[in-house]
């Protein structure tokens, strides 16, 4: 029998990815709380617990998705309200768009995060029910539209049906507002149920469900918008960007408790000696042997030889490769000086912002559905444009500047050529502000040096 808490079949069957990812993305004792460490054989509760404590976490994930986050938000969206322009309440969302003081900006950024983290989230427009009789009587009790942003584990339950024109429309929506938690077993939990028709609020405590409101929908739609980080074949699911680079993190997790667990066993090897026999580990350390021992049973130091520890390193290191190569971050993540050719720089970068560009697609169509369902609730028109950068600067200037300058000490005969590489190089260098600026610097200073000379 279907209940309030009841899920749908998608929604089981990715539940425990999300934990994985969100996991991996915090990283610290949350990562270590998903017991992701391969237990030894019959090695006990305790040894488990402190080697999984003494292994450090390196976090891929977290960082590979804020610098895709960094080079989203380098340069911030272009909006043309439109039929909301000059409308009271825009300033108030612009600046506080959740109610909870984030700008709207900081708030599409959050929601791209947690996109890339568990592949896709939820947003719902909403608006708090009023008595005033005008929009200058709602706005001065801050009465508006404004967003929510749910992750995937907290929208139990969708369902999207098929309209005579062919578009897909969503018909049901069941979400978790909030948990509170009681005590250590008990809780509190609160779910709110949209249809086109109705809203309904329920109430779950013990097991227990009970329904504490229900209203018709004011707006006849359900105003939530799905935000994938990459789409998938199953609509409501999207794909994690950290899908399977999380995997390489928790093998790289493994190989960093080996190489700890090396470096211990070897730099404190282990006494073998007969029990009454006196003796003591480490420097200055004195063994008494009984007269009568036997030669065969003297005692012995047992030591591992450590010669696979380089072994361990170099498989963290080609792993990271691996992960950098998935990223398409190798030219941007590298430690080392990038090795690869001229051509292979161009084409991870062409593939990285073509990763970007699609990332900035979605988020674009996500925001005019957003402010289709605020014009909606205002009943004015739905005609607001929203426009992402559609290329992302990502360039290796070190070697760009290098080639340039062995380009101009080439001894190339031609004021032409030597002024366009001169543009090329301040192009690397000056912003856009000093840039027609220093354009016309180099264009007089060589039309100058140009008469000169043939004077």
């Amino acid at each position: 029998m279907d209940t309030i808490t009841s899920t749908h079949p998608d929604y089981l069957a990715n539940q425990d990815n999300w934990e994985f990812y969100l996991r991996s993305y915090l990283g610290g004792d949350d990562y270590r709380g998903g017991d992701y460490l391969v237990r030894y054989l019959n090695e006990s509760n305790e040894d488990y617990s402190r080697r999984m404590n003494l292994t450090p976490v390196d976090n891929h994930c977290s960082n590979i998705i804020h610098i895709y986050s960094s080079f989203l938000w380098k340069n911030p969206p272009t909006r043309n309200f439109n039929s909301l322009d000059g409308e009271q309440f825009l300033d108030h969302m612009m600046r506080d768009v959740d109610l909870d003081g984030q700008s709207l900006d900081t708030f599409m950024r959050e929601a791209q995060i947690w996109s890339s983290v568990y592949g896709h989230c939820w947003i719902i427009v909403d608006k708090p029910k009023s008595n005033a009789g005008t929009r200058a009587e709602e706005l001065a009790q801050d009465i508006r539209p404004y967003f929510n942003l749910y992750t995937p584990e907290n929208v139990f339950d969708w369902k999207w049906e098929r309209t005579e024109s062919g578009r897909m429309k969503l018909t049901y929506l069941k979400i978790r507002e909030d948990v509170t938690r009681i005590n250590e077993v008990d809780s509190i939990a609160h779910f709110r149920e949209w249809t086109e028709d109705t809203v309904k609020l329920y109430e779950v405590h013990d097991d227990t469900e009970r329904l504490i409101e229900e209203m018709d929908n004011p707006i006849g739609v359900i105003p939530a918008v799905y935000l994938p980080a990459a789409r998938t074949v199953t609509r409501g699911i999207g794909k994690s960007d950290i899908a399977d680079i999380s995997i390489m993190q928790k093998a790289i997790f493994n190989e960093l408790s080996e190489i700890e667990q090396l470096i211990r066993i070897s730099n404190h090897p282990t006494l073998v000696k007969t029990y009454d026999t006196d003796a003591t580990a480490g420097a200055g350390g004195i063994v008494h042997m009984p007269d009568e021992l036997e030669p065969a049973l003297k005692p012995y130091l047992m030591q591992p030889s450590g010669s696979n520890l380089q072994s361990v390193m170099d498989s963290i290191e080609k792993k990271t490769e691996s992960i950098n190569r998935m990223a398409h971050l190798g030219a941007v993540r590298g430690t080392d000086a990038v090795k690869a050719s001229g051509i292979a720089l161009q084409t991870e970068f062409q593939l990285l912002n073509a990763k970007l560009s699609e990332k900035a697609d979605l988020l674009e169509n996500a925001e005019e559905q957003l402010w289709r369902f605020v014009a909606i609730w205002q009943g004015k028109m739905p005609d607001v444009e929203i426009s992402y950068p559609d290329s992302f600067d990502i360039r290796d200037y070190p070697n760009e500047l290098m080639f340039l300058q062995q380009a101009r000490a080439s001894g190339v005969q031609s004021p032409t050529f030597t002024r366009g590489v001169d543009k090329l190089i301040v192009d690397l260098i000056l912003d856009d502000e000093d840039l027609q600026k220093a354009y016309d610097e180099i264009d007089s200073a060589r039309q100058l040096g140009d008469f000169t000379q043939a004077e």
